[in-house]
């Protein structure tokens, strides 16, 4: 039975974080959430930069991507992900006016960030195979502070990015338990690389550079061990 109790851990960190940020974007200026909200935006965006450079293989890193986008872009994904986040925008604002006015951005931004890098990777990976939790604890403490932050700015539509963390890792964990060999050095350089590319996207959106459709990268991260496995065969 893979391990479960680190993603636990992490979408209990998102939860308190997300009230924590509610608590205090009500009490902050606008010019201060707009200062905040451009520096997380600037520390995503290099985050992003220093994961896309671990690829090893740059050419891995470009098939990945343009592959998983492709996938994305047929499948609609981002297109999915932005009518989840307005279907409950609509629904909660109804007793709330104004208040959930951000939502769908909230849950795709945050969920994005959350579940995508080495830390989750690596850390359920670690969790499914020797229940060892203590990547994925060091990773709640550090989205404890990112969802505060995001909540503060974007607003309560970071709660539901909590359930993304609850699927995304446990089915990670899940699925280290049965692909053991599968998981080399290699496999998760190149997914964390890709992870990196879609970080940078949400960094840009954040700063309102430009806004992409982020989500239809998430195959990427299915297709980039396939690929780096075949570029190891050659």
């Amino acid at each position: 039975m893979p391990g479960f109790t680190g993603t636990l851990l992490n979408v209990g960190a998102v939860l308190v974080g997300t009230g924590l940020g509610l608590l205090l974007g009500a009490r902050l200026p606008e010019r201060v959430r707009a200062a905040t909200m451009a520096g997380l935006g600037l520390v995503v965006l290099v985050t992003g930069v220093q994961l896309a450079l671990r690829s090893s293989n740059p050419l891995v890193l470009l098939g990945s991507v343009v592959i998983g986008a492709a996938i994305g872009g047929l499948l609609g994904i981002d297109e999915a992900l932005e009518r989840v986040g307005t279907a409950f925008e609509q629904r909660l604002s109804a007793g709330s006016p104004g208040r959930w006015g951000r939502a769908s951005e909230a849950f795709v931004t945050s969920s994005l960030v959350f579940c995508v890098g080495p830390m989750t990777i690596v850390g359920s990976i670690q969790d499914g195979l020797t229940h060892d939790y203590s990547v994925l604890a060091l990773k709640s403490g550090l989205d404890l502070i990112a969802s505060t932050l995001f909540a503060s700015t974007l607003g309560p539509g970071v709660l539901l990015s909590a359930v993304t963390v609850l699927v995304y890792q446990g089915g990670l964990a899940l699925a280290a338990s049965g692909a053991r060999q599968f998981l080399t050095d290699d496999v998760v350089r190149e997914m964390t690389a890709t992870g990196g590319v879609m970080i940078l996207g949400i960094g840009l959106r954040l700063l309102e550079i430009k806004r992409l459709p982020v989500g239809n990268l998430l195959p990427a991260l299915v297709v980039a061990p396939l690929v780096a496995s075949v570029a190891a065969r050659l």
